[in-house]
């Protein structure tokens, strides 16, 4: 599947088979991951095989099960930190969609395991991912109309409907999309809302954004 198809097929999995990883995928999946952190400067890590992280209260509260496998995502503490998070780690829960995966972005229903990771100095675990194979391929959830994430001056064209609704179509914490974009001619901003997880939020938006619409439609303001 393309990109689109991705976008379109990817809905959160908290249940997942007792199944690692094909060798295949995983060596794809780091390739991914290798190529996101030259491009951006994070350290972000896929940990397979671990079901510690998982296996707490807080894991059982959040119906969370049979996670064996996630990406930590991490990286120096700057401030566009949890958007750059956001950004790239979207781009890898949709390249999981592509090779067959499923996935679910968790921010506090997991054990923080430091022995299956590696922080270098000044960087900071901002979120993690889980990743394997779910036992259903999740559901989609309602989306706000498009009128209330986006406004343009003048007529909207094609490009940016698409681009908003791709956009509405990225998970964001409690599904709550708390983001806005604006279009001036071919020049697009984009602006978090309020809110816990806002700015990884605003990343993740961003990757669907630029992917409905075509990079080379705009300029991100």
């Amino acid at each position: 599947m393309n990109l689109n198809e991705a976008i379109n097929a990817r809905h959160s999995v908290r249940q997942y088979k007792n199944k690692p990883l094909e060798p295949a995928t995983s060596a794809v999946l780091k390739a991914e991951i290798e190529a996101c952190n030259h491009e951006s400067g994070l350290h972000i890590q896929l940990v397979q095989n671990e079901a510690k992280a998982f296996s707490g209260m807080m894991a059982h509260y959040g119906k969370f099960s049979g996670v064996t496998n996630y990406l930590a995502l991490i990286g120096k503490k700057t401030p566009d930190l949890e958007e750059r998070c956001g950004y790239y780690g979207e781009r890898l829960v949709l390249k999981a969609q592509q090779l067959g995966l499923n996935s679910c972005w968790v921010a506090m229903t997991y054990s923080k395991s430091k022995a299956v990771y590696k922080l270098d100095d000044n960087e900071k675990l901002c979120i993690v991912i889980a990743l394997g194979y779910g036992e259903t391929q999740g559901v989609p959830h309602k989306s706000k109309p498009a009128s209330e994430v986006s406004k343009a001056a003048g007529q909207a064209p094609e490009w940016f409907k698409k681009g908003v609704d791709a956009a509405l179509l990225a998970p964001t914490a409690m599904n709550q999309q708390k983001f806005l974009f604006t279009l001036n001619g071919i020049q697009v901003s984009a602006k978090a809302g309020r809110g816990f997880y806002s700015k990884i939020d605003l990343g993740i938006v961003k990757y669907h954004f630029e992917t409905g619409a075509g990079t080379e439609n705009f300029k991100w303001v």
